[in-house]
């Protein structure tokens, strides 16, 4: 009677290991679930502001179009530069803004004021990008958003940034302030966002909140 006993314990104990594994795989398979799903929305972001990026890297400030360039406190300014024209693949692509700023002792850094961009992401993904400024600097390949800006995809994706730095070079981006991104099958709503290894590496931080459509999952996973 006594084995018997100390059995039973021991058999619920065993039980409550077994139950707790179950629980824990349960909660690993439905996150991972959730990131299929969420972690594309991410990705896709990422690409929009590199396409942002390549275009601004590879046209500015030759083939700007502007309406009138004066100059003021020792810069180059441009009203209302423009710049136009399809990618490698037939893509349109766009962007202009309301001034570019050239500081004539600092030639490489250029500074854009209320920016709109329409750029391909991919074959069937376009990316429209809003931002209030843009500093580029061509000598250390550098994008500093330091104000707040939006992406819109096609597909629905939103996102919403208040600020940014971007190493072209290197291949990452940072933010410190908080970061909104939202899609019709799910969410992703951050404090801040560091990205690495040129868009392989996405990291979330400060009070991650992830919401995720179930039918999103399901259609996932057919």
């Amino acid at each position: 009677m006594l084995d018997s006993v100390t059995d039973a314990p021991t058999g619920a104990q065993g039980m409550g290991v077994s139950a707790e594994a179950y629980r824990l795989a349960a909660r690993h398979s439905t996150r991972v679930r959730i990131l299929k799903v969420a972690l594309p929305v991410a990705a896709l972001v990422i690409a929009a502001i590199f396409a942002v990026v390549s275009i601004v890297r590879t046209y500015l400030p030759s083939d700007l179009q502007v309406e009138s360039a004066t100059i003021e406190d020792g810069k180059i300014v441009m009203r209302y530069p423009a710049i136009a024209g399809r990618n490698k693949d037939g893509i349109s692509y766009s962007m202009k803004a309301e001034r570019a700023l050239q500081d004539m002792k600092t030639p490489d850094v250029i500074t854009l004021e209320n920016i709109t961009a329409k750029m391909p992401v991919n074959d069937t993904t376009t990316a429209e990008v809003k931002a209030e400024t843009g500093i580029y600097d061509r000598g250390k390949n550098q994008l500093d958003m330091t104000r707040p800006f939006t992406i819109n995809l096609n597909t629905g994706l939103a996102a919403d940034f208040r600020s940014a730095h971007l190493d072209i070079t290197g291949g990452t981006m940072e933010t410190k302030d908080p970061v909104s991104i939202r899609s019709p099958g799910a969410s992703i709503v951050a404090q801040s966002l560091r990205m690495t290894d040129k868009g392989r590496v996405v990291v979330f931080e400060g009070k991650v909140v992830v919401d995720v459509d179930p039918a999103a999952i399901r259609n996932r996973e057919k």
